[in-house]
């Protein structure tokens, strides 16, 4: 259509369309003050005895937020997680370092951390090298990591993010020094490792919700809420259209072949 819309892909623009209407109208929703329920996530809620109980102990708090840049959205995620893990471990006086193996995470770890103390009116604790670079390289970083936990010893790891095979090797060493362990990822690959070596460990999704659901921000928790209308939305298509092409295969009556037809020309691309 005049070199804007491919021929043929009206289908996909009407589903884009929707999907995108249903997180703004949700995100707008909830910015006026409607109620969007989240579901409570046992990691999160040992979170605040995990930090409370390190700092009695004279114990820092560990974060990793994963090993990849800020263009995996999982590591976006993980920072989410820690804006509001700063702000916890400054309010009760503890000591909080974050490693990191790309640049780019540090710069804005270091920032988020030293905003969340400055704003729990505790900027005099904070230090700016509590965040470093490490390494890019996955074996340095994990073996420079675990020599600080060997180290200091953390009352409480927390590893959020992508992780590859140094999540075990993370895992293990926060468990040799006796931490509370909660971790997060959405690769499928390393969740059993996570799983077997940590106390609390956030599934697939979760790890995306979990900065909301710790914050209460109106649009993030909108826009969550969008997100689930689309996969119940999903969902309820897939239902109908494998029945409506059941009913046409079995029947031969023209309303479900009719009915058939259209969900082919909606929902096939090209």
């Amino acid at each position: 259509m005049n070199g804007w819309l491919a021929p043929g892909t009206w289908n996909i623009a009407l589903v884009g369309a929707t999907v995108c209407t249903l997180i703004v109208v949700s995100v707008v929703r909830a910015r006026r003050g409607a109620h969007v329920p989240v579901r409570s996530f046992p990691p999160l809620l040992a979170l605040d005895r995990a930090v409370a109980d390190a700092v009695a102990q004279g114990r820092p708090v560990y974060f990793v937020a994963g090993s990849q840049d800020l263009d995996n959205m999982q590591t976006v995620a993980a920072l989410a997680v820690l804006r509001p893990l700063a702000r916890k471990v400054a309010e009760a006086g503890g000591r909080l370092f974050v490693p990191t193996n790309r640049s780019l995470v540090m710069d804005n770890a270091r920032e988020i951390c030293r905003r969340a103390y400055d704003d729990a009116g505790r900027g005099d604790l904070w230090r700016d090298d509590w965040v470093a670079y490490i390494s890019d390289d996955h074996l340095g970083f994990v073996a420079r990591v675990d020599g600080l936990i060997a180290r200091e010893r953390p009352g409480l790891c927390v590893l959020m993010g992508f992780f590859a095979s140094e999540s075990l090797l993370l895992a293990e060493g926060g468990h040799q020094v006796g931490a509370v362990q909660i971790a997060g990822t959405a690769s499928a690959v390393q969740l059993p490792f996570l799983v077997a070596s940590c106390d609390h460990v956030l599934i697939g999704e979760e790890l995306f919700a979990a900065g909301a659901s710790l914050e209460g921000d109106a649009a993030r928790l909108g826009s969550l809420r969008g997100q689930d209308l689309c996969k119940l939305a999903a969902a309820a298509c897939l239902v109908a259209g494998s029945l409506v092409a059941t009913l046409a295969d079995v029947t031969g009556a023209q309303p479900w072949l009719f009915l058939r037809d259209a969900f082919l020309n909606v929902f096939r691309a090209g």
